[in-house]
């Protein structure tokens, strides 16, 4: 097809004579691009006036793309958000600049059987694994929702960005969590972790609106993308008959081909019978109401992702309008109080930060405990504090040029700093608490909260020195990193391995038996080291939950496994009577005798 316009879109001549001023031309840009000049009327002008179709010069699909780049630069250069997907060269213009406009993309193209492929697949290994339990079978479903996605996208003219492969990637290792770790906590967390990264990657936003709202933006996508699905199956299915016949009857064949000669093989050798039953699903008649609802769902979730990847919502749309800049000493002076009031807390902190215990007894006259169960919980509120504090300042800083952006760095770059120390209190407080009682559950989460909060603030202080352009996604990503990190890192087992080496090192005259035999079987290789009895006391009810359990290999973690492997090996002993005394001896776990009450971490 030629570029050049064709005869009927081509204007009119002029009908009155040399006396009858001509038009201006358009500009080359404009012309080249196929977009009307300043002076001409519109498309809706035009229809306005009476004209016809035929009469309105329509550009061809080149010069159509070429207006579409050059008003992406345009806009850019105007210094409005990009999309973090690329548009391909066929997707349509926006018609107006409302709300809508800005969030809402063209609508996707015509669903792919690829996308149809990958989604039925993830609904049926949705309904054949995922109705045992968590493990390994999260990863064997979310890699057909993976390409799923990845077609659609592609479909639609878009292209893989460094940022989206870091979500997909992260999101798909969070997955891991649950094949590696029994303990069901951090599986919750890596879980609800790798959601939110899989909507960033599908979303790819950027700012603090986008990245908060687009990390389940995923549910906005669940309606749309069945809508789109099935408007999909219909036109396809209306077109191609021929082709879905042969599809069905080629299934079906595969189908009882595999039926009728796994059933021979199974007969004919126990050893094989044994691993398929061990690799497939078991299939009952009442767990098919659960079954229906698991493949409904994967269905659902597939499309919606599908979706979100070909049309994703441009959350970065979401704009926050910046506060009423202050002036420099009204702005600046209530900080400069709070860092001398930082300033001289640390002061005194610096006197038993490191000192250790006999330090902190001849400063303050508190033990381990009252020191720690005085201050820790204080200071991870404090540390919270300043950061919505830094917020606000930013919000309403002065903006009048080098020099208040200097004044800024001066004040809340010192800020960051002193509260960085505060973390460092904080943590060196529980590290005195656990180093007299042990570690817990709860101990070990508070710490990470408060380490995380200090990776937060040197993000900002490197916002300060190179800019905040990626410090909404940098933040997601430490946010990510460090539940990656804690699921890999065992809490359950890092959790027995601490009190089982207080134990064995003689600071700790019992083991709180009450406390490890309700952690998880990732505990079991730190507690196999115990004595008896405490090791069989300590292990019996995790004995109990490894060695009756049926679960599939799909739905077994890493830590159930080898769990199961060493009280195989070496079983409880006993009946349980001993565990009664066993563990109670000296344990003060928290507990204070002129105290009513447990200590709360």
């Amino acid at each position: 097809m030629s570029d050049q316009p064709s005869e009927a879109s081509r204007p009119p001549e002029n009908p009155g004579g040399a006396d009858t001023p001509r038009p201006p031309e358009p500009p080359a840009a404009a012309e080249a691009a196929g977009t009307p000049a300043a002076n001409e009327p519109g498309p809706s002008e035009a229809r306005t006036a009476g004209a016809t179709p035929a009469d309105t010069a329509r550009p061809s699909p080149a010069q159509a793309s070429d207006g579409r780049r050059q008003r992406a630069q345009a806009a850019q250069q105007a210094g409005q958000p990009g999309s973090p997907w690329q548009h391909g060269a066929g997707a349509p213009a926006a018609k107006d600049d409302g709300m809508t406009a800005r969030l809402r993309p063209p609508p996707p193209p015509l669903i792919r059987p690829a996308v149809l492929g990958s989604v039925l697949a993830t609904a049926l290994l949705s309904a054949l694994f995922l109705s045992d339990g968590l493990g390994v079978n999260l990863l064997i479903v979310a890699v057909p929702a993976s390409l799923a996605a990845f077609f659609a996208a592609q479909a639609a003219g878009r292209r893989l960005r460094p940022w989206t492969a870091t979500w997909a990637v992260g999101g798909l290792a969070l997955l891991a969590v649950p094949a590696l770790r029994d303990a069901g906590w951090p599986t919750f967390l890596a879980v609800v972790s790798a959601f939110a990264l899989g909507s960033l990657a599908l979303h790819g936003s950027r700012s603090w609106p986008g990245v908060l709202i687009g990390s389940l933006g995923l549910f906005d996508s669940v309606v749309p993308g069945i809508i789109w699905g099935v408007r999909g199956i219909r036109a396809r299915a209306g077109g191609s008959r021929a082709n879905w016949g042969a599809t069905l009857r080629t299934t079906a064949v595969a189908l009882v081909l595999l039926v009728v000669f796994g059933t021979l093989f199974a007969s004919a050798d126990a050893a094989f019978a044994e691993l398929l039953s061990s690799l497939m699903p078991e299939a009952s008649v009442g767990a098919g109401p659960w079954r229906t609802l698991l493949f409904a769902l994967g269905l659902a979730g597939a499309l919606a992702a599908a979706h979100a990847a070909a049309a994703p919502v441009r959350w970065d749309g979401l704009t926050v309008r910046p506060g009423k800049p202050r002036g420099r000493a009204e702005w600046a002076l209530p900080l400069i109080v709070l860092n001398l009031l930082f300033a001289a807390f640390i002061t005194l902190q610096l006197v038993v930060l490191f000192g250790g215990y006999d330090k902190v007894r001849d400063v303050t006259g508190l033990s381990h405990a009252e020191y720690a169960r005085q201050g820790f919980w204080q200071l991870l509120w404090a540390t919270l504090l300043t950061l919505l504090v830094i917020a606000l300042a930013l919000r309403w800083a002065p903006r009048g040029g080098t020099g208040d952006r200097t004044l800024v760095r001066s004040v809340l770059g010192p800020l960051c700093v002193l509260t960085l120390v505060v973390v460092a209190s904080a943590l060196r407080r529980m590290d005195l608490y656990v180093d007299e009682y042990g570690l817990t559950r709860l101990r070990i989460s508070v710490a990470a909260m408060e380490l995380w909060l200090g990776v937060v603030l040197i993000l900002i202080l490197a916002a300060g020195v190179f800019g905040a352009r990626f410090l909404p996604r940098a933040v997601a990503v430490s946010a990510a990193a460090g539940v990656l990190a804690f699921g890999l890192i065992s809490p359950d087992g890092l959790i027995a391995e601490q009190n089982v080496q207080r134990f064995e090192d003689g600071r700790s005259t019992s083991i709180d038996i009450d406390y490890v035999k309700d952690l998880s079987a990732d505990a079991v290789p730190a507690l196999d080291r115990l004595p008896e009895p405490e090791r069989s006391c300590a292990l019996r009810f995790i004995q109990n939950d490894v060695l009756h359990d049926d679960t599939p290999w799909y739905a077994t973690s890493w830590g159930e496994a080898r769990a199961k492997e060493i009280l195989e090996k070496r079983p409880v002993k006993g009946d349980g009577s001993d565990c009664y005394r066993v563990g109670r001896e000296g344990a003060g776990d928290g507990y204070e005798p002129d105290d009513d009450g447990y200590d709360p971490y």
